[in-house]
């Protein structure tokens, strides 16, 4: 496609050892060779393509210096967006790329749109959208695991899958459209049984890779684990140790946290979204009552529960009211102030919440705190997924789009065991082919395409 060209600062700002600016587009080249001089004087133009040239960035307008620099040109079609780039290397820092970057926009170029560069390697063919949307998966991973799935669907895991997937049915539309169009041939009983076959294998597919959506959700955004309990047991001190820094204040006074408190942190490769909330208690002051029933709203959302409960004291009314809350849901019980005289025991609480995994600790002295994140660990990866040689779907929307193809595929099923017409089959079945297309970007809408586009970082 024939784009205008266009150019970001590719790097993070702030104080850095390099910054990158990158230029994409038919006149990236003339841009480069007006701002560019080696150190010889020569322009970017007669430098060796695809090596990195040691020079200077002079402003056309007055042979002012502006930086020293390492610049390179790329020509077409190898490149990121298949269009010729030039990215030019300075020194780290707001002040050098921006001034870089405002000369770049005053020779020819405008400044990009959100994931632009990345959007011009999609319509241009060099990735599907799947692929598009693994490269911000790849910026914002938060631990090595998620990266890895990243990466794999990059290199195109979900795209073959999917375009196998859309063959199949290809193949299916084919049969459906043979038997209606030469009847006299009497393929309509071979067409049934044919349909019923290739459609369960897609079913089958299609069910076993929505299985993997929780993993990939966990992998991609951290688990949502809840801390819960009643004033003054602990949650804020276990908050504090789990991250490795004070993040909470902690007091002798209950009811100190009032509000909730998310942090995000990578436990033996599970990444936690976690949260400190305000303890469970009947409260006359309003601020902590909120923040009381937004820990209780917080709970059916949690895809963990850690429950703490103070040893050192009787069960209280507070703490049944706990139980009664987390009985049936995903938790670790936390018996802390083991180093104090202890009033409940680990009988106690199983009585109560039957099957539930209960840990010792004395937070206050950093104990139970590896036994606690072993734990998550084993609830998690106990059954460890082999990321490189599985496909994940980490991606909300590529799940939507499975589930519509899944259910279509179902009514096809239905409608083939009841040896309703073909035509009516045919409908259904390219529906779930127009919704897995979806995914890799053939059948989507430009509508679709900018709002994903828009959610990446500028000069990505």
């Amino acid at each position: 496609m024939d784009f205008d060209t266009i150019a970001a600062i590719a790097t993070a700002p702030g104080e850095a050892g390099i910054g990158i600016i990158r230029i994409s587009g038919k006149k990236a080249l003339d841009v480069g060779d007006k701002i560019f001089r080696n150190k010889r004087q020569a322009s970017l133009r007669e430098c060796e393509e695809r090596k990195l040239n040691y020079g200077h960035i002079i402003d056309p307008k007055d042979g002012k210096k502006i930086d020293e620099v390492l610049a390179v040109y790329i020509k077409s079609p190898y490149t990121y967006t298949t269009e010729d780039i030039v990215e030019i290397n300075c020194h780290g820092g707001i002040i050098p790329v921006r001034r870089i970057l405002e000369l770049v926009l005053e020779n020819g170029a405008r400044l990009a749109e959100k994931g632009e560069f990345t959007k011009r390697a999609f319509l241009n063919g060099r990735i599907d959208l799947s692929q598009a949307e693994a490269v911000m998966d790849l910026v914002s991973a938060k631990t090595e695991s998620s990266f890895d799935v990243s990466l794999n669907q990059l290199e195109g895991s979900v795209s073959k899958e999917v375009k196998q997937l859309q063959n199949t049915l290809l193949g299916m539309l084919a049969h459906v459209e043979a038997s209606i169009d030469f009847p006299e041939d009497d393929v309509e009983d071979l067409a049934y049984s044919s349909l019923k076959e290739q459609g369960e294998q897609v079913l089958n597919k299609l069910s076993s890779l929505l299985e993997t959506v929780y993993t990939g959700r966990i992998l991609k955004e951290g688990l949502k684990t809840v801390i819960l309990g009643k004033p003054n047991v602990g949650k804020s001190s276990l908050l504090n140790a789990v991250l490795r820094e004070n993040r909470a204040i902690v007091t002798d006074i209950p009811g100190t946290t009032r509000d909730v408190i998310e942090e995000y942190v990578n436990i033996k490769g599970v990444p936690l979204k976690i949260v400190d909330t305000a303890g469970i208690r009947d409260t006359e002051d309003i601020v902590e009552r909120l923040g009381v029933d937004r820990a209780k709203e917080l709970l059916n959302q949690a895809d963990l529960i850690i429950s703490v409960f103070d040893t050192s004291t009787e069960l209280s009314k507070e703490d049944f009211h706990i139980i009664d809350l987390i009985k049936d849901k995903k938790v670790i019980v936390l018996l802390n102030k083991s180093d104090l005289p202890s009033k409940i025991s680990e009988e106690d609480i199983e009585r109560y919440l039957p099957n539930k995994r209960i840990i010792n600790t004395s937070i206050a002295n950093n104990e139970g705190i590896e036994a606690l994140e072993n734990n998550i660990e084993e609830m998690f990866l106990s059954s460890e997924v082999k990321i490189k040689d599985n496909i994940i779907i980490n991606n909300v929307r590529h799940r939507d789009q499975l589930l519509k193809a899944k259910e279509n595929i179902e009514e096809a099923l239905q409608s083939i065991g009841l040896n309703m017409p073909l035509d009516c089959i045919e409908v259904d079945i390219k529906y779930c082919w127009e919704n897995l297309g979806e995914i890799t970007g053939d059948t989507v809408g430009e509508d679709i395409i900018d709002k994903i586009f828009s959610e990446f970082c500028i000069g990505k």
